[in-house]
């Protein structure tokens, strides 16, 4: 199988960094006395939009979960550990067709 598509975007619905909003960086010239002092009386300014705002909360949200879910990983071993883990593959298949579908998108 030709995997022809690596952005994570079905067909011709790639993403660029230059598609959608931007951050924005904002400065000004320094005046005569900070280019004598060499020390600016301003701060620059960074403008973050909506979006990057809320991938950051999210990312801080995600950072503050467990990575794994330490009794489903424990449960899970003593099933198998005692033999009464039984797979469904119906559930399997059609959610390894439900992740197919949605790649597709």
């Amino acid at each position: 199988m030709a995997i022809n598509n690596i952005t994570g975007f079905p067909g011709n619905q790639s993403q660029r960094a230059t598609d959608g909003p931007q951050v924005q960086v904002a400065r000004s010239e320094p005046t005569a006395s900070q280019q004598q002092t060499g020390r600016p009386s301003t701060m620059d300014t960074v403008s973050l939009t909506d979006t990057a705002a809320r991938l950051r909360e999210l990312e801080n949200s995600l950072a503050k979960m467990p990575v794994v879910d330490s009794q489903r990983v424990e449960t899970l071993q003593q099933a198998i550990a005692n033999g009464s883990y039984e797979v469904d593959s119906g559930r399997v298949a059609e959610k390894m067709l439900r992740f197919e579908q949605d790649l597709q998108r």
